[in-house]
């Protein structure tokens, strides 16, 4: 099992915004995180920085190229912009990955 973290910055005023969106994640987006084989998601948040982990059941690679070729990822990314910062990796379209520092199992 692989694990990712990214990070991102919710922008000025939008925080109570960013919480109602997930509260109501779309249910394609749902099935298409849990067809790129990610589980175990959380998203936390430290004022406006907020951080996000998953695991990764086949795999990141194949979770990001899942991620990267969905229509259903760009307009989800499309309808978060105005509350988001986060700047996607040119080469996978996904998130950017976050260096692991330690890990106890």
């Amino acid at each position: 099992m692989e694990r990712f973290a990214w990070k991102g910055r919710i922008k000025e005023g939008m925080e109570a915004e960013y919480k109602r969106r997930h509260d109501e994640i779309w249910p394609e987006m749902k099935e298409l995180l849990k067809s790129a084989g990610i589980g175990n998601y959380s998203i936390w948040s430290d004022g406006r920085d907020v951080f996000g982990y998953y695991e990764c059941e086949k795999g990141i690679a194949f979770a990001e190229k899942t991620q990267a070729g969905s229509p259903i990822v760009d307009r989800w990314n499309a309808y978060m912009d105005d509350v988001l910062e986060l700047v996607m990796d040119p080469v996978t379209g996904a998130q950017p990955k976050l260096k692991q520092m330690f890990f106890l199992e």
